[in-house]
């Protein structure tokens, strides 16, 4: 195999494909990035049995051929090797003996049999749902901070994508709190519902353009979501299993909704947090009164308060958050001022639009009233 590339075309696949290979593996093949360019194109693929991506890049094709080669080294010597308009020449010989060059540079490497190497699954292309790229990162971003970091609850480290009609309706929890994310598709779609690794979703969020002209297409089978997208494809595992009845949780109900700018009440609860070290557990108050609300907080290193103006109906309320949480949700909501729903100080707070095309849900704290 011979190929010659520009530096900037090879490296940019390789950090594309860098995500989906494994970091700790003792299967040393699926720390390895293939490089195929049996056919007329040059691909790029890694894999690491959860998650596969495949990329395609510009390079030219001297001689035929594919090679797996060791994703760590291969990615440093490029990303080593001098400016970035370089030509890299990449060639092997038929005892897998690898030789990257470029200008006064000279690496010698020993690559792995491309039939060792696990090629991505098979997943029929007959049906997608496109949405445009913007669409699918806004939506990741707006939502994958609420899923649960570890791996006790399996469902909780995923987001279940439910299509009904032209509605994509996305949601995370972490048993504190949901994130819902609602959109209209261009076009109906049959009914579906699956579970997409919350790692998945952090990694396509990070290769998409964000451009709202550019689409993605979703293709799905019984196991595997792909994701199509400019030169890359992103194939992933889906989480088995019935996910929450989410429906059970959401109530319309409320004694006390008021509206306040989210910029205002955002800056104040990050000013809040100062005094909070990582492990301190200290809630945040809210007093929520007629045309004002008082923010408070306690700990070992003073304490805050503050007020903002807001606009009230209902019953007066004192409810303890936190902070995190809210300053979680406020930073991805992007309206200028927001509604929340609460009904006591142990009920959920909601965090909704008029059209709920987004529903955050954080479950209160206790605290002890007489200490504020």
């Amino acid at each position: 195999m011979k190929l010659t590339f520009q530096k900037d075309a090879l490296l940019n696949g390789i950090n594309i494909v860098l995500k989906a290979v494994s970091s700790k593996t003792t299967m040393s093949i699926l720390g390895c990035i293939l490089i195929d360019a049996s056919g007329s194109e040059i691909k790029l693929t890694g894999n690491d049995m959860e998650l596969g991506i495949e990329t395609k890049i510009e390079g030219n094709i001297l001689e035929r051929g594919k090679i797996a080669l060791d994703a760590k080294i291969f990615s440093e010597i490029i990303r080593k090797l001098s400016s970035p308009d370089a030509e890299i020449r990449i060639e092997t010989d038929d005892a897998l003996n690898t030789v990257i060059s470029s200008e006064n540079s000279v690496f010698k490497i020993q690559g792995r049999d491309s039939e060792e190497f696990s090629y991505l699954p098979y997943i029929e292309r007959e049906h997608s749902i496109t949405l445009s790229q913007f669409t699918l990162r806004e939506i990741i971003r707006q939502t994958l901070f609420s899923i649960s970091p570890n791996d006790s609850n399996k469902m909780m480290t995923g987001e279940l994508f439910e299509v009904h009609g032209n509605e994509l309706k996305v949601v995370s929890l972490d048993g504190h709190r949901i994130s819902i994310r609602k959109i209209i598709l261009k076009e109906n779609y049959d009914d579906v519902k699956v579970i997409v690794p919350g790692k998945t979703l952090s990694e396509i969020s990070k290769i998409l353009n964000g451009d709202n002209e550019s689409e993605v297409e979703l293709f799905l089978s019984q196991n595997h979501i792909l994701f199509a997208f400019d030169q890359t494809i992103v194939v992933s595992r889906l989480i088995e299993g019935e996910y929450f009845r989410i429906n059970q949780m959401l109530s319309g109900d409320y004694e006390t909704k008021f509206t306040v700018n989210k910029k205002e009440f955002l800056d104040c609860i990050e000013r809040a947090t100062i005094l909070i070290r990582e492990n301190d557990k200290k809630p945040l108050i809210l007093n929520i009164l007629d045309h004002s609300m008082e923010l408070k907080l306690n700990s070992s290193f003073g304490s805050m308060n503050a007020e903002i103006p807001i606009h009230k109906t209902g019953k007066d309320i004192m409810i303890g958050f936190n902070p995190k949480f809210l300053i979680d949700a406020l930073r991805v909501i992007d309206d200028e001022e927001i509604d929340l729903h609460m009904m006591n100080p142990k009920s959920p707070c909601f965090i909704r639009d008029e059209d709920q095309s987004y529903i955050y849900l954080i479950l209160p704290v206790n605290f002890n009233a007489a200490s504020v």
